[in-house]
This record gives structure tokens, C-alpha cells and sequence, in this order.
């Protein structure tokens, strides 16, 4: 059975947030977006709220999903649930993660080789979706 992770799509100004894992985390190097892991009981959105305050010290207010991806890793398959989500009160600080990049649906595009496996089909739908709204302002 795979285990369920959050993500959060945090857009501003037609960009979202990527973070890329440090060394020494797994996926070390790789981009992605922020979230992580559900535990046992917990909602999802409520999950997002903490892992975003625990890893960047933001708070936050999920809303719709953004799309998920079932990917298979070596350790196990994980089931990937992103949000649309906006960033409420806090400065960010990195923990788990040593860059944050805010990046153009052009840019998410380029960046897929660099994402964790997961991460692509959501950041491919995002790229398309941010990409619809900002041709159309």
C-alpha cells in the first residue's frame, strides 16, 4: 500500500515555490515541492499545514487539490497529493531543504529532470495551469 504525502503549491506573482533537497535527506539535490508525509489519523490538509510549519516555519491555508502522482521509489510507493495553497504569515527558513527557487511555468518545465520522480506529473499540470492563467490576465 503506498503512503500518502502532501505537497503545497504555493504560486506568487505567476511563479511557484520548488525547494531542493540538501545532503544528506534522500532525494539529496533533487527539486520539489514542499510537504511531506501523512501520519496515522491525520487529514491531509492538516498534515500540510504542519509539515510547512515544522520544514519552513510558514503558515499557511490549503484549498484545492493540484493533481497527484503514484511513483515508486526503492524504499516504496508513495501516493503524492498537492495543493493549491497560500502562504498566510512567516518567514521562511530552511531545514530539510538547502534552495528555494520560485519558478515560471517555463522554468518548472526545464526543471523536470531535476525533480524527484514523484513531483513531475504534479509540477507538469501546475506549469499548464499557471501557465493558463497568466496568458490570460
Amino acid at each position: 500500500m503506498a503512503r500518502v504525502v502532501t505537497a503545497a503549491v504555493i504560486e506568487r506573482e505567476g511563479r511557484v515555490l520548488l525547494l531542493r533537497r540538501a545532503s544528506g535527506q534522500s532525494h539529496a539535490g533533487k527539486w520539489e515541492f514542499p510537504g511531506g508525509k501523512l501520519e496515522p489519523g491525520e487529514d491531509e490538509r492538516a498534515c500540510l499545514r504542519r509539515e510547512l510549519r515544522e520544514e519552513l516555519g510558514i503558515e499557511a491555508r490549503v484549498l484545492e487539490p493540484a493533481g497527484e502522482s503514484l511513483h515508486r521509489y526503492e524504499r516504496g510507493e508513495i501516493l503524492l497529493r498537492a495543493y493549491w495553497t497560500i502562504w498566510t504569515a512567516g518567514d521562511m527558513r530552511l531545514t530539510v531543504h538547502d534552495r528555494a527557487r520560485w519558478a515560471s511555468p517555463a522554468e518548472l518545465t526545464e526543471m523536470l529532470a531535476e525533480m524527484t520522480g514523484a513531483d513531475v506529473p504534479i509540477a507538469r499540470r501546475v506549469a499548464e495551469a499557471v501557465r493558463g492563467r497568466t496568458e490570460g490576465e
